[in-house]
């Protein structure tokens, strides 16, 4: 799994992370940072999940929504068609 776009486009990720993981707060979504070991943490915590268990789901979202990862950078085109990082 490439956890750097997720870490990279963290503002526009967190909308589907709201969708799949509902009882993490903005705060948490906050802490959290797009990283992945913070990440996995809160949801050991959140959910009673196993290290093992909470990667496990965090490659399945990243599968789940790879292409609407990938895509954001494209959906963010400047006007003049350049594009910004």
């Amino acid at each position: 799994m490439n956890w750097e776009q997720i870490e990279g486009k963290w503002d526009q990720v967190k909308g589907y992370v709201r969708e799949k993981w509902g009882d993490l707060t903005d705060d948490d979504l906050e802490k959290i940072g797009g990283k992945k070991d913070r990440f996995v943490g809160k949801l050991r915590e959140t959910y009673g999940m196993t290290v093992e268990q909470a990667q496990q789901e965090l490659d399945e979202f990243y599968r789940d929504h790879k292409d609407n990862i990938e895509s954001t950078k494209s959906a963010m085109k400047k006007k003049d068609g350049s594009c910004c990082n």
